[in-house]
């Protein structure tokens, strides 16, 4: 019953994280900023990080399972492209926040909207696989909780950037806001990126 949530809540994951990506794509034709295009980019990395996800957890428990060597080999090769995927993504913006020199324009405020719900919404998903790791203790559940709760907090500093942005836009406030969220952004997908390779070349990642 537990593998059944568990894929489920993967699934879940994948279906309302794919507009993200889309909306701010789209978005950008309207408007754009340095953390907004961060944004974009980190969304497309936790979508196909997670879709990676699904995929593994289906292979291991709905056709019969798969032996350690398989089990480990799969989670080591997903966790380290995921990995080096986050790290390319970061430094890309890494470059684009001082290229960009904190330049505002246009509307944001699809993206703001998208930042705030995919906080709230990525808060519940946080939870939830957090309860699922107690129960199942599965290595896949676990980095997907790391995950959202990452996501949480990064939604929080991305929906305050775009906020000052968007109630003060060409000001000097917004573009140090705007920078540091870009900054921010960057230094996440950094981050979480060095520890998913990390992970992956111990076998997996540890539990939430």
């Amino acid at each position: 019953m537990e593998r059944k949530s568990g894929e489920r809540t993967l699934l879940a994951s994948v279906l309302l994280s794919s507009p993200g990506p889309i909306v701010l794509g789209a978005a950008l034709l309207m408007g754009r900023s340095a953390t907004q295009l961060a944004d974009f980019v980190r969304r497309t990395a936790e979508l196909g990080a997670t879709l990676v996800s699904l995929v593994i957890y289906r292979i291991l428990y709905r056709r019969g399972g798969a032996d350690q060597q398989q089990k480990e080999r799969l989670e080591r090769t997903a966790g380290t492209c995921v990995g080096l995927a986050m790290c390319l993504s970061g430094a890309a913006m890494a470059l684009i926040a001082l290229l960009a020199k904190g330049a505002t324009v246009g509307n944001v405020l699809p993206a703001l909207i998208i930042a705030s719900l995919g906080g709230l919404t990525n808060l519940w998903f946080w939870l939830r696989y957090r309860k699922l790791h107690r129960q199942t203790a599965d290595v896949i559940l676990a980095s997907q909780g790391k995950l959202y709760g990452a996501k949480t907090l990064v939604d929080a500093c991305v929906t305050l950037a775009l906020g000052v942005v968007f109630f003060a836009p060409h000001t000097a406030a917004a573009a140090v806001v705007d920078m540091i969220g870009s900054a921010a952004v960057a230094a996440y997908l950094v981050v979480n990126g060095v520890v998913t390779i990390r992970s992956a070349s111990v076998g997996g990642a540890a539990g939430t």
